[in-house]
C-alpha cells in the first residue's frame, strides 16, 4: 500500500529506535500538517498533526519501547527501557518521566527498576482506584545473539559489559532473574513495590475492564531453564482482581491452524469496547499475513477467545485506545517507506477498521515504533514512540500531538 500525504509542512526532529530481532531468536514534524489516507477499508478521518518533537533527555543512552498513560488528575506518565547502549545490552532499566502540562514539558527521567540483567519494554497505567502499574520483563538476550560470550561475542572485551555480567557469578542465579513483572505504586509514584509476577508480558501492559478487573493479554516469555527456551510458550490472559497486587492465569488464546505461537506470535495489547467486547491484537510473524496485526475477540470477559484473524493491517505492534466518543483507535509502527507510525479508527467496536492515518512518516529506517496514545481533555491525541535517528546510534523518544478532524 502507498501512503499519500495531503499536506506536510513539518520539520524533521530527532528520531527513535527499532524492534528486536532477538524475539524470534530467544523464542526459537514540527507543527500544522495534514496527512491523508491509504486505500483499504472505510475512509479514515483526516488528522491534523499539531507538533512532533523529541522528548528523551539523555542522548548518551539508547531509549526504547515506551508507553504513555494519562492519570485522572491530568498528569501524563511515560515509562520505557532506558540507560541502554543499544538494542541488545545488559544495561536496560525501567525509567519514567512525568508531564504536568499535556506533554509540553517533561521531568527529568527517574529510574524505577534496575535489576542485574536487562530490563526491557515498559507499560504503564493508572487503575480506577488510583494505583500505578508499571510492567517490564527481564532478558538475557545479550548472551544469545553473538553479543557477549562464546568465541564470537562482539563485546567480549568491553569492560562495561564484563563488569555488568559479573554482577552475578552463578548462571543459575542469573537465569532465576528472568521473568515478567510489574511494580505498583499507591502514592502517585513516590514509592514502588517489589516486582510482582504477572505471568505474561506485552510491551504496553494490562488494561482495566468495566467490572473492575485488570486484564493482561500477553505471552509467557520465560518458562523453565535457559536451554528450554525453544519449547512452546502460551499466549493468553492473566487477570488481577485485587488492583494489581497478584495475578492468575485466566485463559489461553487459540492459534490459527498452522501458526507457530512460540516463534511467531508476539506483543499483544487489548481494550474493552463500548459493547463489552474485549479486542486483543497480536504481532504476527507467521508466513500467513507476516508482518501484519492479527485480532482476536472475547465476549465473555476474557474467558474464551476467537481464533486470531487478519484485519488487513500491515504494521506492528499495536496499541489500542478507547476514545471519549467510544470509537476505538489503534496505533502501530509502520516499517516500510515512509517509515513511521500510523493509526486506524473503528466505529463498530473493532469489527472493521478505517484506512490508515499517518502520524509520522519521516523515519530513516524500520528501527522505530511501539506508539502508544492517550486522549487529552480538549479531545486532542498524544502519541509517543521510539525511533533510531540517522545521526546517532542511540534511539530517542518522540512525541506527536494531533487531532482527528
Amino acid at each position: 500500500m502507498k501512503n499519500t500525504p495531503i499536506k506536510n509542512t513539518s520539520t524533521r526532529h530527532a528520531p527513535e529506535l527499532t524492534r528486536r530481532r532477538w524475539l524470534g531468536q530467544s523464542a526459537v514534524l514540527g507543527s500544522g500538517f495534514l496527512f491523508g489516507i491509504q486505500s483499504g477499508n472505510a475512509a479514515a478521518p483526516k488528522a491534523t498533526i499539531l507538533g512532533v518533537k523529541t522528548i528523551s533527555k539523555q542522548p548518551e543512552f539508547y531509549n526504547g519501547w515506551s508507553t504513555v498513560a494519562r492519570r485522572k488528575n491530568g498528569e501524563l506518565l511515560v515509562t520505557w527501557s532506558g540507560g541502554r547502549v543499544g538494542h541488545i545490552c545488559p544495561f536496560g532499566r525501567v525509567e519514567m518521566m512525568t508531564s504536568f502540562d499535556d506533554g509540553k514539558t517533561w521531568t527529568w527521567p527517574r529510574t524505577l527498576l534496575d535489576t542485574d540483567i536487562d530490563d526491557r519494554d515498559s507499560g504503564v497505567m493508572e487503575t480506577e482506584k488510583g494505583s500505578l502499574i508499571v510492567t517490564t520483563f527481564t532478558s538475557l538476550a545479550y548472551l544469545r545473539a553473538g553479543y557477549f560470550g562464546g568465541e564470537k561475542g562482539k563485546y567480549n572485551n568491553d569492560p562495561a559489559w564484563i563488569a555488568a555480567h559479573a554482577r552475578i557469578q552463578d548462571d543459575a542465579v542469573r537465569e532465576a532473574q528472568l521473568g515478567e513483572f510489574s511494580i505498583r505504586s499507591t502514592d502517585g509514584g513516590l514509592s514502588w513495590s517489589k516486582p510482582i509476577d504477572t505471568i505474561v508480558n506485552s510491551p504496553h501492559g494490562p488494561t482495566q475492564l468495566a467490572d473492575g478487573r485488570l486484564l493482561y493479554v500477553g505471552k509467557q516469555l520465560w518458562k523453565g531453564p535457559i536451554d528450554k527456551w525453544s519449547e512452546k510458550k502460551k499466549i493468553g490472559v492473566a487477570e488481577s482482581t485485587d488492583d494489581g497486587k497478584t495475578w492468575k492465569w485466566l485463559a489461553d488464546i487459540p492459534s490459527r491452524p498452522g501458526d507457530l505461537v512460540n516463534s511467531a506470535y508476539h506483543e499483544l495489547h487489548a481494550v474493552e469496547a463500548a459493547d463489552g467486547t474485549i479486542i486483543a491484537q497480536i504481532r504476527n510473524h507467521n508466513k500467513a499475513n507476516k508482518g501484519e496485526t492479527l485480532q482476536t475477540e472475547s465476549s465473555d470477559g476474557g474467558k474464551t477467545w476467537s481464533v486470531p484473524h487478519s484485519i488487513g493491517v500491515w504494521g506492528l505492534p499495536s496499541f489500542l485506545t478507547r476514545l471519549k466518543d467510544d470509537r476505538l483507535l489503534m496505533t502501530y509502527g509502520y516499517r516500510r517507506k515512509p517509515y513511521g507510525n500510523q493509526a486506524r479508527v473503528s466505529g463498530d467496536n473493532g469489527k472493521t477498521w478505517s484506512e490508515p492515518i499517518t502520524i509520522s512518516g519521516d523515519g530513516v529506517s524500520g528501527d522505530l515504533g511501539y506508539p502508544s496514545t492517550v486522549q487529552l481533555d480538549d479531545g486532542s491525541l498524544l502519541t509517543i514512540w521510539y525511533e533510531n535517528p540517522k545521526d546517532s546510534p542511540n534511539a530517542v523518544l518522540r512525541q506527536a500531538r494531533w487531532v482527528l478532524n
